[in-house]
């Protein structure tokens, strides 16, 4: 909050000294604070049209000067405070254009900052009018409130086409679904994210991506973006077996390597089992993922498959198909394997996103898809306060592994 100077806080306790009244009428709908705001607008206004005449009213300085006030148009303004009434002078050639409450304006700026919060919070229409109707007595209509959040749409294109950093060490890539109208028919839509951890060990959302289908072609038009927004190199991809992605970023960025979340393929291998055998066939698969070295993990599962193959044989095929890509991270020393093995970091944030879009049905397009999703990105951003856990030992791993691709 901005501090009052001495003169301000003077002009406030000479206001206030004789006020003898109830809260109600200092800060209800018609009080003393609300005609104060009243005031200081019509104020301001006739400040703006005396510069834009040239001379104070009554002042036979204006005397043929082609132009001269005349009268004055009440107009509401909606405020975070309630709805308020002005008197807006007007000026006979009607060339006066006032800045503080422009002509067509009818609510202050507040009131925008919260329809988009409102909105970034996942809130429908119809909820935030309900809302500003309750909170601030303020009749909204679907328009304004569409017109406003659109105003978002020139901030994500720019956010999407920023610049990038030239190394991100690690990136995670996952996606979630939403309902979108299409040809007047509702389909699934996936929305991708790439959320980079930057060489400060901090996440960084690199872009968001919609796409009705998945495949190489699709990730080879991600990946090709994000080179030209100015990402040279990553050293490792942490991916959820999105069909397509890691051929793209192979063709892109031919030495990044790619790992598999190791959490989802022992998810998926746990959907085949009974009850009564899951912790069992956790501990077992435990083994491979925790074994201290390739070999070791490919042992124990040769193990898994002696144990458990014939009654589940789902798993060990699963396994063998995906293991180039699983077992990166055995590569690593410790410090580093708690960060790749896994995809919590961006499923975290899906989860956040489920929740801004939760019981939203269909979206009409796909702006709107993109706005709800960027403001609610960046309300869970807000978070990210910290480094990710054991950063510094990482750091000093990646700078022995690969050395001069470790930006000084």
């Amino acid at each position: 909050m901005t501090n009052l100077t001495e003169k301000q806080k003077s002009l406030l306790d000479e206001l206030l000294k004789d006020f003898d009244g109830d809260a109600e009428s200092l800060l209800g709908k018609n009080g003393l604070m609300m005609q104060l705001k009243k005031r200081a607008v019509e104020t301001m206004l006739e400040g703006e049209i005396t510069d834009h005449l040239g001379y104070e009213p009554s002042d036979s300085a204006g005397n043929g000067s082609g132009n001269s006030r005349n009268g004055r148009t009440g107009k509401t303004v909606q405020s975070k405070d309630g709805p308020f009434e002005i008197s807006v002078p007007r000026d006979r050639n009607s060339s006066f254009d006032p800045q503080v409450i422009r002509k067509g304006q009818r609510r202050m700026d507040g009131i925008d900052d919260v329809i988009v919060s409102f909105y970034a919070r996942g809130l429908s229409t119809r909820e935030i009018q309900a809302e500003l109707k309750e909170l601030y007595g303020a009749d909204v209509s679907p328009t304004l409130i569409s017109n406003v959040t659109n105003t978002v749409l020139d901030e994500v294109k720019a956010w999407q086409a920023r610049p990038l950093d030239e190394v991100y060490p690690i990136i995670y890539f996952d996606c979630l679904f939403v309902k979108s109208r299409e040809d007047g028919t509702i389909v699934n839509k996936a929305v991708y994210l790439a959320l980079g951890i930057n060489m400060d060990g901090e996440k960084e959302l690199l872009g968001l991506w919609l796409s009705n289908t998945e495949g190489a072609k699709f990730w080879l038009t991600v990946f090709n973006e994000l080179k030209t927004r100015g990402l040279n190199d990553c050293f490792i991809a942490c991916v959820d077996g999105l069909k397509g992605l890691p051929e793209a970023i192979e063709a892109v960025y031919p030495h990044t390597r790619v790992q598999l979340c190791i959490v989802h393929q022992v998810r998926n291998s746990l959907k085949y089992v009974s009850w009564k055998d899951r912790k069992k066939v956790a501990s077992g698969l435990r083994a491979i993922y925790t074994a201290p070295t390739p070999d070791a993990a490919r042992t124990s599962l040769d193990s898994f498959a002696d144990q458990w193959g014939e009654q589940y044989p789902a798993i060990v095929p699963s396994w063998e198909r995906n293991w180039e890509r699983l077992i990166p991270f055995f590569d690593y020393p410790p410090a580093i394997r708690k960060v790749v093995y896994t995809t919590n970091a961006i499923e975290s944030l899906n989860y956040s996103m489920r929740k801004v879009i939760k019981g939203r049905g269909a979206f009409p397009n796909d702006d709107a898809i993109r706005k709800l999703l960027y403001l609610g990105l960046q309300n869970a951003s807000k978070k990210w306060t910290m480094p990710i856990r054991d950063w510094k030992a990482a750091l000093n791993q990646f700078i022995i592994l690969y050395g001069d691709r470790v930006p000084v």
